[in-house]
């Protein structure tokens, strides 16, 4: 059987992504840590600090409470990897997973009470590091850490996945479900523990002398490491590299935040080297760039953008540089260098590899893998007093590489013309891009589809929907890609949508409904194509003149009459958020009493809904672009009561007629007859003024002015 590299990718990412998910947690037990262990430390405090204060008491509490994911960090990974990997019901195999843990490891105790000598394993010591052995949930077995728990997740998932739904007779209905799944687990379990008191020990030699060839490598490991963290992180594939160094056994027992965190004032009181005291926190050193490195890539786009357009670039990168630097959340700016150039991204990796290399050459070690709050809570406050001269060269060489940054990246920028946010053409917007829109732009090459907005935006909307495997109906209107997924849970968040450039999201259960605009035409054509793994050979056809919304004037005076006879109200009353929200601009709404829907001014015919003929949009002279829509969900009718009278393309004068509709066939199918008319660009023109609510007149009545 053929193995897809695709698949392969794309498992390897999941995994990833599966590992991540009680890493999350890591972040604010290791701040609290260090907090508690700064609060408790004399040298700063003085006697408040002093064992026996109440001052000192609480914080040793706190302490306690704090230490829980990286005491129990086996644990947690059999829990929380399977959320990630369980395609139903992920609360039941996580629970299941972790009484498929415990029963592996008691097995391997079982085995071990028996036979360790068997198996090359001292049972009657203590456990604890160096010995081999650890205490999972008071269960004496052998020290695997997270990889044991990890694979024993995944074993887990894998059964959760095969054996949820396996039908038993009626008699055996208890055994189904979560119960099936954990008796199968149990007696996977013996023989998966008889092979793991067999092949973990030699496992563990291996890991120590990887630990020591790390160890020794110095600066060379340090650039590798580094490098090799950020290059793969595009493919989310960079978990593997900083989890088991961060927070398992490559290079010191337990990982290097535990063990940084627990020895933190024997550092605080040393003044040897750091590199010295802890070599291991040299591969921590990686999170240098988003603190140093990045803030001068920013500064680089910042002064090669257009004079016009540097106050708006400012904007967006300003807020993304800080979030990086505090935090060390960094997507938005990489996945932009990888988006418009991957060629700065590599770059980034190398000047961030040596960057890491410099540092720890000079004798810097720690726990830097995030940003400046990690910096200051679980380095430099705590260990200033002793390592006041190496944190200082660490700044010093952070600003020279924020200069170095600076000056490769315009270079880089300005000689090779990399679109970076402010040097776009035209009014085409700036923006900075998410890692969806990076992975789908790999997609759309693959496709030969590169460059193409909207069938950019239908991959981004696949991806957020959950994929092809969780789209049951795709459908469209108007404005709105109509899905309906099996999962709605697999759903990303409206954020994720709105990013690539959707107006909104409406979910109603497994019904979902992408405000996409007057494009989604265009839109629906290549999310259809992506559904069936094909790609569309034709681009979204020109306007009919040529003339594009930038070809015109949008300050110039018009007058926008009624398009039908009946009550005028705003568009904020119309039954229907996406409309009432503004998602898809402002604008107003009519009642009607008539039956004839004409053009409102002079305009060009844009898009129709040929299909249902229920929807309209024209560009006005001054640019405009609107959309009328007849009725609420009168796309379900299918086109049953309208009557098109004029065609795409065409020049109409106002008044000139568009659609003729049946109110009573609307009415007759459950639905409203409320026309809507919305200037889909309307923040293109703050100076639109909106009648207020009033009977109008078909084609004489004002309803909105420019």
């Amino acid at each position: 059987m053929a193995i897809s590299k695709d698949r392969v990718m794309q498992e390897l990412q999941r995994f990833g992504g599966a590992m991540y998910t009680p890493v999350i947690l890591f972040a604010f037990f290791g701040l609290t840590v260090a907090v508690s262990i700064v609060a408790k430390n004399t040298g700063l405090l003085g006697s408040l600090a002093a064992q026996g204060t109440l001052w000192y008491d609480f914080w040793y509490v706190v302490e306690q409470g704090a230490w829980t994911v990286f005491s129990q960090m086996p644990i947690l990974f059999a829990i929380a990897v399977p959320i990630g990997f369980a395609k139903k019901e992920p609360a039941r195999c996580a629970m299941e997973a972790f009484v498929i843990y415990m029963v592996f490891n008691y097995f391997i105790s079982g085995f071990l009470t028996l036979h360790a000598p068997f198996f090359g394993v001292n049972y009657e010591q203590a456990a604890g590091p160096g010995t081999g052995l650890a205490m999972i949930a008071n269960i004496k077995t052998l020290d695997m850490g997270m990889l044991g728990a990890i694979f024993i997740a995944c074993c887990s998932a894998y059964l959760h996945n095969h054996f949820y739904d396996t039908q038993v007779p009626d008699w055996l209905g208890t055994f189904k479900g979560p119960a099936c799944v954990v008796a199968i687990g149990f007696v996977v379990m013996i023989p998966m523990a008889f092979v793991f008191c067999v092949v973990w020990p030699e496992i563990q030699h291996a890991i120590e002398s990887f630990q020591f060839f790390l160890k020794t490598s110095g600066i060379l490991g340090v650039w590798a490491y580094t490098f090799s963290e950020r290059i793969l992180l595009p493919a989310g594939l960079h978990h593997f590299i900083y989890l088991p160094f961060i927070y398992g056994p490559a290079v010191c027992d337990g990982g290097i935040q535990a063990y940084w965190l627990q020895h933190l004032n024997d550092f605080a009181t040393s003044a040897k080297s750091l590199a010295e005291l802890f070599p291991a926190g040299g591969f921590a050193l990686h999170g240098s760039a988003k603190v140093f490195g990045l803030p001068g890539a920013a500064l680089a786009m910042y002064f090669c953008a257009k004079p016009e357009k540097r106050k708006k670039t400012a904007a967006l990168l300003i807020p993304a540089t800080i979030t990086a630097m505090l935090t060390g959340i960094t997507e938005p700016l990489e996945f932009t260098f990888l988006f418009v150039a991957p060629l700065l991204y590599a770059v980034h990796a190398v000047l961030s590899a040596t960057l890491s290399s410099v540092l720890f050459a000079i004798g810097l070690s720690g726990n830097f893998g995030g940003g400046l709050i990690d910096c200051f809570v679980q380095n430099w406050i705590p260990l200033f007093q002793y390592h006041a001269g190496t944190y200082i060269m660490q700044i010093v060489v952070g600003l020279c590489f924020t200069g170095i940054y600076f000056a490769v990246f315009r270079y880089l920028i300005l000689h090779n013309d990399y679109k970076t946010p402010g040097r776009t053409e035209g009014e085409e917007d700036d923006k900075l891009f998410s890692k969806a829109e990076y992975k789908a732009k790999q997609e759309m090459e693959k496709k030969g589809m590169a460059g193409n907005p909207d069938a950019l935006k239908a991959q981004v909307f696949l991806d957020c929907l959950g994929g092809a495997a969780n789209i049951k109906e795709v459908t469209n209107c108007a404005t709105r890609l109509r899905v309906t997924v099996n999962d709605p849970d697999k759903v990303a968040p409206a954020g994720k949508f709105t990013a690539a450039g959707a107006f909104g999201l409406v979910k109603n259960g497994r019904a979902l409904q992408v405000i996409v605009g007057l494009s989604v035409p265009n839109v629906r054509g290549y999310f259809d194509a992506l559904l069936k793994g094909e790609a569309p050979l034709t681009s979204p056809a020109p306007s009919a003149s040529g003339e594009t919304a930038a070809d015109m004037d949008p300050t110039r005076a018009m007058r926008l009459v009624a398009f039908a006879s009946g009550d005028l109200i705003d568009i904020e009353e119309v039954e229907d958020e996406m409309f009432s929200q503004k998602m898809m601009g402002d604008g107003v709404a009519i009642n009607p009493s008539n039956d004839m829907v004409v053009a409102p001014a002079d305009a060009e015919i844009t898009m129709i809904m040929e299909d249902s003929l229920h929807a309209i949009g024209l560009r006005l002279e001054n640019g405009a672009d609107i959309l009328i829509h007849i009725g609420l969900d009168t796309v379900k009718m299918g086109g049953e009561g309208f009557r098109l009278l004029t065609k795409n393309g065409a020049k109409v004068k106002a008044g000139d007629p568009l659609i003729q509709f049946s109110s009573a066939a609307i009415k007759a199918a459950g639905y409203k007859d409320t026309i809507i008319l919305a200037v889909t660009n309307s923040a293109d023109y703050p100076q639109m003024k909106k009648e207020p609510d009033a009977p109008v007149a078909v084609g004489e009545s004002t309803i909105i002015t420019f």
